[in-house]
């Protein structure tokens, strides 16, 4: 039998607005209706984006502790909420580090190479281990955003180092990107997730385009958890544009249920989003 698998949905992301979905989140009471929506759908966590009043991508301390809070009534304390710190190149290491210290999140997510640029100086990654380290002690599921395999190798030299605790094993291997819309392709799953179980990791996968829920059922087949939604992806696997998030979390269930496929405890969902053990 495959191990159970942890859904996350992502409802809206950095880039996107309702030109580009009608149903697409946007203010703080649209995403965690969505995400309300999707957890009945079967949606297991939530990782939330914050816009300002014109819509676009903020990292806001205050934005995020009111999100925070009201998740908290209306989803539930038990429901975990991670924060993005995407820095959509808009926003400096220093800056995303700020955010995290500052409100003191029980998840979040980052990329690696945001924090350690190619070329970094010996004060960036002073600054990356510190920050690493400090989140570790404050008992923070740390989810580490990982773009392929070169990432994680990236990643697993700079646990080697001791950059990186050992322990915060949770990873986000993002197939596909923005930009140019370069598509999740299926057969890079295979490579990423032998690569992450060899080394132990409680791993996770998003895709980008309409490969979405057949990477990631090839995923969850590996051992992995999966993220989905309109951050990554709006369309069905037939080619149709998904009415909202809830439509695309329903897709997913019923592949895994096809593929006898569980989902995951309360308890291993908090693990593999990083929560100590």
């Amino acid at each position: 039998m495959a191990n159970p698998t942890t859904i996350m949905l992502a409802p809206t992301g950095a880039r996107l607005t309702q030109a580009d979905h009608p149903a697409l989140p946007m203010s703080i009471a649209e995403t965690l209706a969505a995400a309300k929506a999707g957890r009945d759908a079967g949606a297991h966590a939530l990782h939330a984006h914050i816009r300002d009043k014109n819509g676009a991508h903020v990292l806001d301390k205050n934005l995020y502790r009111e999100l925070l809070s009201t998740a908290n009534t209306s989803l539930g304390a038990e429901y975990p909420t991670q924060i993005t710190t995407e820095a959509v190149g808009i926003y400096t290491p220093a800056e995303q580090i700020a955010l995290v210290e500052q409100i003191e999140p029980q998840f979040f997510s980052i990329a690696l190479r945001e924090l350690l640029p190619h070329g970094y100086t010996p004060v960036e990654e002073t600054k990356a281990r510190d920050f690493y380290h400090w989140a570790f002690d404050r008992h923070i599921g740390v989810q580490h955003i990982l773009y392929g395999t070169d990432d994680i190798h990236f990643y697993l030299a700079q646990t080697k180092a001791g950059l990186i605790p050992t322990e915060q094993r949770s990873v986000i291997i993002v197939l596909g990107r923005y930009g140019r819309v370069q598509l999740a392709k299926v057969n890079d799953v295979a490579p990423a997730a032998a690569l992450a179980n060899e080394h132990g990791l409680l791993w996770m996968l998003c895709a980008f385009g309409q490969t979405e829920t057949q990477c990631l059922v090839e995923a969850a087949k590996l051992g992995g958890g999966v993220r989905i939604g309109f951050e990554n992806n709006r369309y069905n696997s037939d080619g149709s544009i998904a009415a909202d998030n809830t439509e695309r979390v329903l897709e997913l269930t019923t592949a895994l249920r096809k593929q006898h496929i569980p989902l995951a405890s309360h308890d291993q969902v908090l693990r593999q989003l990083g929560a100590p053990a």
